[in-house]
């Protein structure tokens, strides 16, 4: 008899649990429209150039966070999973680097002939 009680406790632990899931996505999601706002905005403040990029990357990487371990499921999954998604960035952003770097426009120059 007792079998059945707990299967409804468990079902009814599931149920807040995925509300819970359920309101944290819509918090995240209002969170990153609010980052994409303050973002926007600070595009057109006047502060200097350096000043705006670094705070353009910082605010990127957030969202960036934010999107892979919550929408992406990287906070639940094995870190085994975790580790393979970061290896594959770092080499993503390896080759993307290497490719800027070797077809730059002073690569694609022709050389001065004589």
């Amino acid at each position: 008899m007792s079998a059945p009680s707990s299967h409804a406790h468990a079902a009814a632990h599931d149920d807040s649990h995925d509300v819970s899931k359920y309101q944290i996505y819509v918090q995240i999601a209002m969170l990153l429209a609010v980052i994409t706002g303050v973002e926007i905005i600070g595009v057109y403040l006047p502060f200097a150039k350096w000043l705006i990029i670094t705070m353009l990357v910082v605010l990127s990487t957030v969202k960036f966070m934010f999107v892979i371990f919550y929408f992406m499921h990287l906070r639940w999954d094995k870190p085994f999973c975790t580790i393979l998604f970061f290896i594959g960035l770092v080499l993503a952003g390896g080759t993307m680097w290497a490719l800027l770097t070797l077809f730059a426009v002073e690569a694609s120059l022709p050389l001065p002939t004589s």
